[in-house]
Formats: structure tokens, C-alpha cells, sequence
């Protein structure tokens, strides 16, 4: 089982995100979850998101406590919330970041990281800051967790070919450091 926690900031899509990874899953022939845990449910507000993955059936019902992967929307965040915890040993983080995978790894030393300025893709492509559909690009660059025409697919019955083409930028843009 592969387990995912996404971290976020409410109105920068991170529930919607893992709503159409488990979709894009579901059409690999895969089993999925996609749920996230609120707390003040407004926009800004940190939102934490999670997104289980198997090839047998799924019977676990509660939040991800030591996630495989971990997103982060936001950098910001980790001023308050402590994104790599319980992030399995050798696990992935992946950034929406200005920074370089390298010069994460003073602070993410021996997990394999993946960066992107899915922020500047998001207000190019779309005009709003909302990096749902751009971390989803960055997410399969790093891991290759399904293919990336599948997310293309449910990103285009979502949304429109604007988000597919951030989906593809954000791709090709993501710089990835092995752990």
C-alpha cells in the first residue's frame, strides 16, 4: 500500500488533488482513497489531505500517521506544522518551492525530493494561485505513481486544457534529488 499525506492551505485544491490521483488510480485498475482532516474550514486555513493506493482492496478507515509520500502546497507551512513527520525512512517530499531539491536537503537529508514552482506555473497557466492540478504533475514526475496520461484524462473531465497543460509543465519542470 502506498499512503500519501498532502499539505496545504484551503482554496489551493489539495482535497481536490487527491480526489483525482485516487481517479486516475481506480482507471490503472487500482484501489484508492482520497479524504482530508479540516480544521477551520476557510479559505488559508492549513488543510491536511490524504490519498491511500493498493493493488487489493483497501479496509484501512483512518488518517495516515507515517505516510510514503508527502506534498506540501505551501512551504509556509513548515513554520507551524512539522510536514515530515512520520515520513517513512527513504520516503518522498515533494515541494511547490522556488529552491532547488538540493538546497532542500540540508533539512530533508536521505528522502528523495521533488521541486517545483507550481505556484509561478498555476498564476502563468490558470491566473490564480490554485496548485491542485500542477502538484499532480510534480507528484507523478517524482514517483511515477500512474501514468501521466491518466491524470491528464481526469485533470480534462475536471477541469479544462489549461489545467492539463499545467499538469504537463509542471512535469517537465520538476527537478527531482534521489534520496
Amino acid at each position: 500500500m502506498i499512503e500519501i499525506r498532502w499539505h496545504g492551505r484551503g482554496g489551493q485544491g489539495a482535497v481536490t488533488a487527491t480526489q483525482l490521483l485516487a481517479k486516475a488510480c481506480v482507471k490503472e485498475g487500482m484501489y484508492a482513497q482520497a479524504f482530508a482532516m479540516f480544521g477551520p474550514e476557510r479559505r488559508g486555513s492549513p488543510v491536511v489531505a490524504f490519498t491511500r493506493i493498493d493493488k487489493e482492496p483497501i479496509d484501512v478507515r483512518s488518517n495516515i500517521y507515517e505516510p510514503d509520500i508527502v506534498v506540501v502546497f505551501d512551504t509556509l507551512l513548515m513554520q507551524s506544522v512539522d510536514v515530515k513527520a512520520g515520513l517513512k525512512p527513504g520516503g518522498t517530499i515533494i515541494f511547490n518551492t522556488q529552491s532547488s531539491p538540493k538546497e532542500l536537503e540540508k533539512d530533508f537529508p536521505g528522502f528523495k525530493i521533488g521541486a517545483v514552482n507550481a505556484t509561478e506555473i498555476a498564476l502563468n497557466r490558470l491566473g490564480v494561485p490554485i496548485t491542485n492540478t500542477v502538484m499532480l504533475g510534480a507528484l507523478v514526475k517524482t514517483t511515477r505513481i500512474v501514468d501521466l496520461e491518466n491524470i491528464e484524462d481526469v485533470v480534462l473531465e475536471r477541469f479544462n486544457v489549461k489545467n492539463v497543460e499545467a499538469v504537463k509543465e509542471a512535469f517537465d519542470k520538476t527537478l527531482v534529488l534521489e534520496g
